[in-house]
């Protein structure tokens, strides 16, 4: 997948991590930004366990985990 599928995926990805977080997270821009490191920690967190999700689902799947996992951080932070 190219850069701007990965961003797209990477905005999609902040947006659904922003309605599963209690609160709805930081807001609409800064959940969409959330959520493009979100992909990229995904990734590696997936990696790191051996998880493996193909196709277009998988990396959405991926990366609103990762999304999850940064807007929870962040959440901690804000605090």
């Amino acid at each position: 997948m190219g850069i701007i599928g990965s961003i797209i995926i990477g905005c999609l990805a902040g947006f659904c991590a922003g309605k599963l977080m209690k609160g709805g997270g930081f807001g609409f821009l800064m959940n969409l930004l959330l959520g493009l490191f979100g992909g990229a920690l995904g990734g590696w967190l997936f990696t790191l366990l051996g998880i493996e999700w193909g196709g277009l689902l998988g990396q959405l799947g991926t990366a609103v985990v990762g999304a999850v996992v940064i807007l929870y951080i962040a959440s901690l932070l804000k605090k």
